[in-house]
């Protein structure tokens, strides 16, 4: 009998597909937040609001993704044990990852808060800007444990199979958002502040309608009092998935905040530009992104249900699909790079469009090097081998920062070569999770 949510059964195409497009929706619905920060102050406050908002993302993204990536890897452990049928297994989890993940939130909240001055000056964030980026994270962060709970009980419930439920509490939650900042901003004038507020309000109405959701519909991932014991093997595969899913992320956004730090020693024009070329980015590659999480999402259950043979068509399929979506996405994005800037930038800074279109128009004409990249990503974690992820996300990001350093210091190229790095990194990354690819196909055959 078909469970909910399995992805085990079915035609391919349809079923990865159907499983990604909410948990698209979802996403581009989860963007909405910083863009609806970054288009009304951008509008409505100026430049150097801007450049704040812009600059305090990549910090949040950084620290988020800590979290994000324990949920991760928590979420492949649920799809390997649903995909599996071990329910009992799978609740065990739940409450072991629950305990880890809110542990590290609280020591996390608590970092942040002691060590906000030493990060925004090793970030160098100018001096005009500096109380602006300061005063928004110190509120947003008051946010995190709600970014935890929303991050935590959607990858639970994707891991099996349901990706609608989270979209309609994001759906919500960011229309809320959007009206609380045009609240906040334009009728009540608190500035940026105010768009910092609103997004706390927002992520704590989708955190507490989720876990609510969840624990009252899904009686089968409900936590019983037998289920809350710290189990030892539970929490050896929690924390190896988890950690290594962590790792990669951290270390993949770590070094996008040091290319940031970057960005900022060339002033507010070029951080403003990169700011608003950054959300652009976001949204232009991250259908691939989410389709990867999807492919993963199934590949481990189908690994988990030792289904061997849908692994195989499974990656030709998403290969396919994503390589044609990203070449569309691609030239979109290079012929209309001005037009896309001019909707978080003003017409008379003329600066901050110039390096922003040629930003996008340099990196944005090779997104598939990303797309191929997050399949590679989904792929490792979901057939029990997390640390190839981390190693493919070091050498990416290692080569970006290493590259964008280098050539920036080059008078003759400078900023442009921050650009350039990102591509860069993606193609070598990409390359070396292809051949490792082939060569396990090898060995296996061999055996």
């Amino acid at each position: 009998m078909l469970r909910k949510g399995d992805l085990t059964q079915g035609g391919i195409i349809t079923t990865l597909l159907q499983f990604t497009l909410p948990m698209l929706a979802g996403s581009l619905l989860q963007q909405c937040y910083n863009i609806a920060d970054t288009l009304i102050v951008g509008q409505c406050i100026g430049a150097n609001a801007l450049a704040a908002v812009g600059s305090a993302y990549t910090l949040m993204v950084f620290l988020i993704s800590i979290l994000l990536g324990l949920s991760m890897g928590s979420g492949t452990v649920f799809s390997l044990q649903y995909g599996a049928g071990d329910l009992s297994a799978l609740r065990r989890s739940i409450y072991v990852s629950l305990l880890l993940i809110g542990t590290v939130t609280i020591l996390l909240n608590v970092a942040v808060f002691l060590w906000l001055d030493p990060i925004l000056q090793w970030l160098q964030v100018p001096y005009d800007i500096y109380s602006l980026m300061r005063n928004y994270l110190w509120i947003i962060f008051w946010g995190i444990v709600f970014t935890f709970l929303y991050n935590f009980y959607a990858a639970l419930l994707r891991a099996v199979g349901d990706s609608v439920t989270p979209l309609w509490f994001l759906a919500v939650s960011v229309v809320l958002n959007i009206g609380l900042d045009l609240f906040l901003i334009l009728v009540l004038d608190q500035g940026i502040e105010g768009a910092a507020v609103a997004t706390v309000i927002a992520q704590g109405t989708a955190a507490s309608g989720i876990l609510l959701y969840t624990y009252k519909t899904r009686p089968e991932l409900r936590l019983h009092r037998e289920d809350m014991c710290f189990d030892r093997s539970s929490l050896r595969e929690i924390t190896s998935f988890s950690t290594l899913t962590c790792v990669q992320q951290s270390v993949m956004n770590f070094g996008i905040l040091m290319v940031q730090g970057l960005v900022n020693s060339f002033g507010t024009v070029v951080m403003a530009a990169f700011a608003a070329a950054v959300k652009i980015d976001s949204f232009a590659y991250m259908p691939v992104q989410e389709f990867g999480n999807a492919f993963s999402t199934f590949i481990a259950q189908n690994f988990g249900a030792r289904k061997g043979d849908r692994i195989r068509r499974g990656v030709r399929s998403a290969f396919l699909i994503t390589i044609v979506f990203s070449l569309i996405i691609s030239l979109l994005v290079f012929f209309f790079a001005k037009p896309l800037m001019l909707i978080f930038v003003r017409p008379d800074e003329a600066e901050i469009l110039r390096i922003g279109t040629e930003y996008l128009r340099i990196e944005g004409a090779f997104y598939l090097g990303i797309g191929i990249l997050f399949l590679l990503y989904g792929y490792y974690r979901a057939i029990r081998m997390p640390g190839m992820s981390g190693v493919l996300s070091i050498l990416s990001l290692g080569t970006r920062v290493v590259l964008s350093y280098w050539l920036a210091s080059i008078p003759t190229i400078g900023v442009t070569g921050i650009w350039w790095s990102i591509p860069i990194g993606w193609f070598l990354a990409d390359l070396a999770g292809i051949a490792y690819y082939h060569y396990r196909k090898y060995a296996v055959s061999r055996t």
